[in-house]
C-alpha cells in the first residue's frame, strides 16, 4: 500500500514552527492533522464525516499550540498526518499503533498490515516526527537554553456513551513540576472543572511523546487535553492560548531552575 504514497505527502508529515525561539518551551502536537495522504485517503474504508472527526485528530489543538508558541516564543513540532495512519503518541510496538478501530468506529483498512507496510508508515511519519523534536531539543540545550516539554492535545465531550465534565485535563507522572502550578492556577479562576489525569493518565498509554521527549530526558514536562468544544473556532483558540500562556510562564520561571536534561538522550 504504502509505496504509492506520492513525495508531495511526504513533505507534509511534520512540521517545526518557530525553531529559533528562546522561550522556556518546546510545544509538540501529535495530533495535529487530519491529512490522509494517498492512498490512504482512499483506502481505509472510513466516511468523509469520519475524516473530520475526532477519531482522524484532535481539532483545535494545533491553533492552540500556536498560540502558546507564538506568545510564548517558543518552538513547536507538530504531525502533518491523521493518527489514523500511524499515532504518534504511541510507542511503535504498541497494538493501537495503527488503530483498526477507534473509539467504536472500525478502521477496515488498518487490519492485518504487513510488517512491510508498519514499517513504511513509521518511516513515514512517526519516527521524522520525533525526530524532529530531539533535533529542537537537542539543539536547545546545546545552546544552553532552559527547556520544558509541553504536548497540546483536545478530546472529545463525550467518549463511548461517558460524559466528560473538565474542560480541560492536566496529565502528568512522575515529574509534577509543571503540572501542580499550572493545575492550581486553573483551579484558582473557579470558573472551570478541571481535571488532573483526567480524562486520561498516562497508565491508558498516552503518554509516549512526554515520556520519551521531557521524562526520560528530565525536563519538566506536561501533557494538556482541552475538550474540543471549547476548541471550535480560532477566537476560542486564542482565549484558550492566551489563558494558558501566562500559567506555563510562571510554571517555568519557578521550575527551569533546577532543569539541566540529557543533551542528546
Amino acid at each position: 500500500m504504502g509505496a504509492s504514497l506520492q513525495a508531495d505527502g511526504m513533505s507534509r508529515t511534520v512540521a517545526v514552527e518557530n525553531a529559533e525561539g528562546t522561550g522556556p518551551f518546546v510545544f509538540v502536537c501529535d495530533h495535529a492533522s487530519n491529512f490522509l495522504p494517498p492512498p490512504y485517503d482512499r483506502s481505509l474504508g472510513i466516511t468523509q464525516t469520519d475524516k473530520t472527526a475526532h477519531i482522524a485528530w484532535d481539532p483545535g489543538a494545533l491553533g492552540v499550540a500556536l498560540g502558546l508558541s507564538q506568545r510564548l516564543d517558543s518552538p513547536l513540532v507538530h504531525s502533518g498526518v491523521s493518527r489514523l495512519v500511524i499515532d504518534c503518541n504511541r510507542e511503535e510496538d504498541r497494538a493501537d499503533l495503527i488503530p483498526s478501530l477507534s473509539e467504536t468506529t472500525p478502521i477496515a483498512g488498518n487490519r492485518n498490515l504487513s510488517a512491510s507496510e508498519i514499517a513504511f508508515r513509521l518511516d513515514l511519519a512517526h519516527r521524522p516526527f520525533h525526530e524532529a523534536i530531539d533535533k529542537v531539543i537537542n539543539q536547545r540545550l546545546d545552546r544552553g537554553l532552559p527547556t520544558a516539554v509541553v504536548s497540546i492535545h483536545s478530546f472529545t465531550p463525550v467518549y463511548k456513551g461517558d460524559a466528560r465534565p473538565w474542560e480541560i485535563g492536566l496529565i502528568s507522572d512522575r515529574d509534577r513540576r509543571l503540572a501542580d502550578p499550572v493545575l492550581s492556577e486553573l483551579r484558582r479562576r473557579g470558573d472551570l472543572t478541571v481535571g488532573d489525569n483526567e480524562p486520561y493518565a498516562p497508565s491508558d498509554g498516552v503518554y509516549y511523546t512526554i515520556r520519551r521527549h521531557g521524562e526520560d530526558r528530565q525536563l519538566p514536562c506536561l501533557m494538556i487535553e482541552i475538550r474540543n468544544d471549547e476548541v471550535k473556532t480560532a477566537e476560542e483558540e486564542s482565549r484558550w492560548s492566551e489563558m494558558l500562556a501566562p500559567m506555563l510562564a510562571h510554571a517555568a520561571g519557578a521550575t527551569l531552575g533546577s532543569a539541566k536534561g540529557s543533551a542528546h538522550a
